[in-house]
């Protein structure tokens, strides 16, 4: 089989940022603001073409209901909050009440904030709140790395056929393939389960850091 992929250089990248759809004043503040007060944990932060894409997807498919699992300052749950649907819902799971509150602040600066939900505690318990039956559109998760498997099996079946499931970080910066860490181990698990899994059909994206894109049968 050829191999048609290229190496992503930081010029690369750069020009690929510069032909998308910019971010606006609020989006480019979110991300300016969470590089200076959190640097150490920016990393968390979706890249900024992910953040396009998931509001791109969200109206494409027309999301009326979306469960994010892992919010941290909220690029992504703002991305996906304004492209759903009219009368659309998010909602958000995380463990960080300190992290969420600059969410909560940009989701209202944006005018978002009463189309999601935040709730706070461990997502694979708080999941199981959520109706048992097939409903949502479009899930996205981008948490602790060990926690995928069961975040998964709780939201397959709670995703509509033809709904979408978006998982982060699944190349895990090129070490799946010989994974040294606990958290590579734990993607390279996770992915294993994901592709044996004929509930879904799916496709993993070279975006940033890799993102499972999966669709329910």
């Amino acid at each position: 089989m050829t191999y048609k992929g290229l190496s992503l250089t930081a010029d690369l990248h750069q020009y690929l940022l510069s032909h998308s759809t910019p971010p606006d004043e609020i989006t480019a503040d979110l991300i300016a603001e969470t590089r200076a007060v959190l640097p150490g944990d920016a990393v968390m932060q979706v890249a900024p073409e992910q953040a396009a894409f998931l509001r791109l997807l969200t109206g494409l498919i027309g999301v009326r209901n979306a469960v994010e699992v892992g919010t941290f300052t909220g690029l992504s749950s703002l991305s996906i909050a304004r492209g759903l649907a009219d009368g659309g819902r998010l909602t958000c799971f995380d463990i960080s009440e300190e992290f969420t509150g600059i969410a909560r602040r940009y989701w209202k600066r944006a005018g978002v904030d009463d189309r999601i939900e935040l709730r706070i505690g461990p997502a694979a318990e708080r999941l199981r709140e959520l109706p048992a039956e097939p409903h949502l559109d479009l899930v996205f998760v981008d948490a602790d790395k060990g926690g995928y498997p069961a975040y998964w099996n709780e939201l397959v079946p709670r995703v509509r056929p033809g709904g979408v499931l978006l998982i982060d970080n699944v190349l895990w910066s090129g070490e799946v393939v010989d994974p040294r860490d606990e958290n590579g181990r734990a993607i390279a698990a996770f992915n294993d389960l994901a592709r044996d899994d004929d509930r879904v059909e799916l496709v993993i994206l070279p975006i940033a850091d890799g993102l499972t894109m999966a669709r329910r049968r």
